[in-house]
């Protein structure tokens, strides 16, 4: 059971680790860089900030149960984060997008390597913590720990 919790426990301060990168980010983003975030920017940091709070109590307080939680969050973030890139590397989507307010959300104010933008960075986080949330789910059940 010891080497169980040391796991949940692990894979908790880890997903704890990827929203404070990625929240830290998008502020960096935003606040240093100055890109003013359009609307779907705006609908993942919904999904990712409390994320840090939720994430950091419970790895304080061992509370593996928050996975669950964590995992939806991630999933509707991811959702959107995955609409957001393709809307911005998709030629369909692009001609498809909706409207987005005063600032595109078809740019990208980064575009590293033909291929990593904002969205995709956040959709990389979403997908990290669904991923460490549905291992701290399963081995959480299996073992009945907290």
């Amino acid at each position: 059971m010891h080497r169980k919790e040391n796991m949940l426990e692990n894979w908790l301060i880890a997903a704890w680790g990827v929203s404070l990168i990625a929240t830290l980010g998008s502020l960096y983003f935003s606040e240093v860089m100055k890109f003013i975030p359009c609307d779907l920017c705006w609908f993942q940091r919904i999904f990712m900030y409390p994320q840090v709070i939720l994430l950091g109590l419970a790895a304080i307080r061992k509370e593996y149960g928050i996975a669950r939680y964590s995992l939806a969050l991630s999933v509707i973030g991811g959702t959107i984060s995955l609409y957001h890139y393709l809307i911005q590397k998709v030629p369909f989507f692009q001609d498809h997008a909706i409207v987005c307010g005063r600032i595109p959300c078809t740019g990208d104010y980064i575009n590293w390597l033909g291929f990593i933008t904002i969205p995709f960075l956040a959709l990389t986080s979403f997908i990290i913590i669904s991923v460490l949330s549905m291992l701290m789910i399963r081995t959480w059940k299996e073992g009945k720990v907290h």
